[in-house]
């Protein structure tokens, strides 16, 4: 076996990619992971985690994010994966031997393949979003909603999600103001009922969200009325200091690595079934590139430790 040749190719280095790292490893597969940005996936941007089972502190504080991330690359590691900070340039898929090409030019060869590139929240493109992520811009209610009990939160979206989390929203925070671009929701009328029976929810609609600032944390946003051209300033409450902005608009799966290799959903996504498998065989997909209902840590591992254990096998028995 030469030095690009390898049992397991994994491509992408969220909790989905470094969980089939570390199953392969410990099951003594050479195995190697690309990853062009930065390890983690999503959770890289968190500042910290609350969910995730046996990673808590007394008082229900969250820990580092980084340090959960720094821990499972060093536990892949510590089992034989190799993790290079490379970007897969293109992949071919479709023979017994997997090649994957790096954008370095190297050719590296695999008996199997995990697709674990993820998706990544739509943004809105407001100007400060990107700088505010983590600092009061949050995509996930399930992950960042306990950070902002008892204070006030924006909730921008129009559609069943948004709807959704901004009842969640409001079981945590002071108040909730779902800001709705156009002058209806697409969201379901039952959910509806609920977010509009809820006397912590206000809608405003024919609303943008066009700038976020602050010092250090989210501190104000600048919204306008589209209707009528009118804009409004928030700042935040004096005792509070700071306010939260959650964004649901959407998720782009990063799967274009292998349109028109795999069978993708209509919305972009890889589709696989519950053991991760693909239509190719030795071909593994698994985290927020798959449909998924539930896009956490947790959920990413599992399928991760699952697209593993397929892969073990299919290496096996073919």
């Amino acid at each position: 076996m030469d030095k690009n040749e390898y049992d397991v190719i994994i491509v992408g280095g969220g909790p989905a990619g470094l969980s089939a790292a570390l199953y392969n490893g410990r099951a003594r597969l050479k195995t190697i992971l690309f990853e062009k940005t930065q390890l983690g996936g999503q959770i890289a941007i968190s500042s910290e985690i609350g969910n995730y089972p046996g990673y808590f502190a007394a008082g229900h504080s969250g820990l580092s994010a980084t340090a959960l991330v720094d821990t499972m690359i060093k536990q892949a590691e510590a089992f034989g994966t190799i993790i290079e900070k490379k970007a897969v340039k293109s992949v071919d898929l479709a023979g017994k031997v997997k090649k994957v090409t790096t954008g370095d030019g190297e050719v590296y060869s695999a008996k199997a393949v995990i697709i674990a590139t993820g998706a990544q929240p739509r943004r809105l493109g407001c100007k400060g979003e990107v700088e505010y992520i983590g600092k009061g811009i949050s995509y996930c209610a399930t992950c960042d909603a306990d950070f902002f009990a008892d204070f006030e939160v924006f909730c921008v979206g129009g559609g069943d999600t948004a709807v959704e989390e901004a009842i969640y929203l409001a079981k945590f925070a002071r108040k909730v103001t779902l800001i709705v671009r156009k002058d209806h929701v697409r969201a379901a009328a039952s959910i509806m009922e609920r977010a509009e029976a809820n006397e912590k929810i206000e809608i405003k609609y024919n609303t943008e969200l066009l700038e976020v600032s602050g010092e250090d944390i989210l501190q104000q946003a600048r919204f306008k009325n589209n209707k009528t051209g009118e804009e409004w300033l928030y700042n935040a409450d004096e005792e509070d200091g700071f306010f939260g902005v959650f964004v649901f608009v959407g998720y782009v799966p990063l799967s274009h690595l292998v349109e028109g290799i795999l069978d993708l959903s209509q919305d972009g996504y890889v589709l696989a079934d519950e053991e991760m498998k693909t239509k190719l065989p030795g071909v593994f997909a698994c985290g927020d590139i798959r449909p998924k209902m539930l896009r956490q840590v947790v959920t990413a591992a599992a399928d991760g430790a699952i697209a593993a254990i397929s892969a073990q096998k299919y290496i096996e028995h073919g």
